[in-house]
């Protein structure tokens, strides 16, 4: 029989830690949504920035019908994390950046993991070099990783090019699946030593890894990880925060 989610070994936060340290990784990669914080920042400031009138009607109800598309299969994960940088194409970066940090310090803080957050900390301090791969937008990416002293030079997120100060539609990466792997090899990382993910769409950057470690998995991450003989770690919630599987 194929193995099922069942089948995965999952791993002690003692026993955890212990294993990242072990590798003497010198360069580790972590996802976002899922694996350093719980949900999907990417679609909450999405529908969040559209609550607070940041776009327009028409884009509005755009979105919206392509989201659904998306959620039917019939827009690629790709398009729809890239059509959700698009969408603020013509307002201001800094306007952007404002309403990041107010979306993040609101929704995103509260729910980060304690021990991925006390991890992170312990890895900088052990000279590790860190960086962050995440299909969602750089504007919160960044804004949520400020906590975590990961410079922007190291974040590989979806983002579109900006002009002036002006956000335009020219799409500079959307790594995801695949995208996330040839993010990192542009970097110079073909091989990282480690690397955190969450979801089917970390799979790619995970195989790459010397050690792989899936934190929080999806379902479909789970069969991936019993399939390759890998374990997992599922960092506890914060209590009042609603658990959420999901993110790229």
């Amino acid at each position: 029989m194929p193995p099922t989610e069942t089948d995965a070994h999952q791993w002690t936060a003692e026993a955890f830690e212990r294993l990242v340290f072990e590798g003497k990784p010198k360069v580790a990669v972590f996802d976002c949504d899922g694996t350093l914080w719980s949900g999907d920042a990417g679609y909450g400031f999405m529908a969040w920035s559209l609550e607070q009138g940041l776009v327009s009607r028409s884009t509005n109800d755009w979105v919206d019908s392509r989201y659904r598309d998306y959620l039917a299969g019939n827009v690629s994960e790709a398009a729809m994390c890239g059509e959700m940088v698009q969408m603020y194409a013509g307002l201001r970066d800094s306007e952007l950046q404002a309403a990041a940090a107010r979306y993040v310090s609101e929704f995103v803080r509260e729910r980060v993991f304690a021990e991925m957050a006390a991890l992170v900390e312990k890895m900088r301090q052990a000279g590790i070099e860190i960086w962050a791969v995440s299909s969602t937008n750089r504007w919160v990416v960044a804004e949520g990783l400020r906590d975590f002293g990961i410079t922007e030079e190291h974040i590989l997120a979806a983002e579109v090019r900006v002009k002036d100060g002006i956000i335009t539609s020219e799409i500079v990466d959307v790594p995801t699946d695949e995208a996330k792997a040839a993010a990192l090899k542009r970097v110079g990382l073909p091989a990282p030593d480690a690397v955190f993910g969450n979801s089917i769409h970390d799979l790619a950057m995970l195989k790459m890894a010397r050690c792989p470690f899936p934190v929080n998995p999806s379902p479909a991450l789970l069969v991936a990880t019993a399939k390759r003989g890998w374990g997992y770690f599922r960092p506890r919630v914060a209590e009042g925060v609603e658990a959420a599987v999901g993110g790229e």
